[in-house]
């Protein structure tokens, strides 16, 4: 069975992930760093399609452009492609829509670790 290539993933705005619960005066609409962590979780999600047993993956680098607002209650969906994969590298193309349209894109890296129990060191 062919590997998928495409994956979405869709939150609804809460006040934990609004920009005046980190410290923003007065925003309550949904942060970038709220963003970027929906982009990185749909990215995984669809990493973990190309693991082999005890391989995980780490983030390693992120481009995000936050383009629109979006309020407290709104559903948002970020949809991950991957674009390549070089070795370790898995490289995904993302964009985040609201209710309203596209809020949100950007890029990622993830790179391909062995899956340990740190706590085992």
């Amino acid at each position: 069975m062919e590997k998928p290539t495409q994956h979405s993933l869709t939150w609804t705005v809460t006040d934990d992930m609004t920009a005046k619960r980190i410290g923003t005066a007065g925003a309550k609409i949904f942060s970038t760093p709220s963003m970027l962590e929906l982009m990185e979780d749909c990215a995984l999600e669809l990493a973990n399609e190309y693991m082999e047993d005890g391989m995980t993956t780490v983030g390693a680098e992120a481009h995000v452009r936050h383009l629109a607002s979006t309020p407290v209650g709104m559903k948002v969906t970020a949809t991950a492609t991957l674009r390549s994969i070089e070795r370790r590298k898995m490289w995904f193309d993302i964009e985040v829509h609201d209710e309203k349209g596209k809020c949100g894109e950007g890029s990622h890296l993830r790179i391909m670790v062995p899956n340990k129990d740190r706590s085992q060191n």
